[in-house]
């Protein structure tokens, strides 16, 4: 006899469930780093490859919405673009390479990724925010 099959393209609707209780113990900033820092921004990025997964993706927003205010999210999402994206790279004195140029963070030595994260950010903010 089998178990249930895990389709892990609903795996949103635990992951709203958890934020929750994750609020409730955490704190409200904490709530919105889970489902939307980590939890959206990973299934946006699986949904680019896999259709079962970008077929959730309205669903998965719209849980994100039921869950916090209009404010709250914009609130987030602002805090978000300027701590990550608009942010300058705080030098790691253990791992950084004293020849390098001091200007040059992550995105300028991968800038494809880099783009491909902000890209990813304004998807975010436009699905949210409509």
């Amino acid at each position: 006899m089998s178990g249930p099959v895990t389709e892990f393209h609903k795996i949103w609707i635990e992951q709203c469930a958890a934020t929750g209780d994750i609020r409730e113990t955490f704190g409200l900033e904490n709530a919105l780093e889970y489902v939307i820092g980590e939890k959206l921004f990973t299934f946006l990025l699986v949904s680019e490859q896999d259709p079962a997964f970008a077929a959730e993706l309205p669903a998965f927003v719209a849980g994100i919405q039921r869950l916090f205010s209009s404010r709250e999210i914009s609130e987030y999402l602002d805090h978000l673009e300027r701590a990550k994206f608009l942010a300058p790279q705080e030098p790691d004195p253990e791992t950084d390479d004293l020849d390098q140029d001091p200007d040059e963070g992550p995105c300028l030595k991968n800038p494809v990724m880099g783009a491909e994260e902000l890209l990813r950010f304004s998807r975010v903010r436009h699905l949210l925010q409509p």
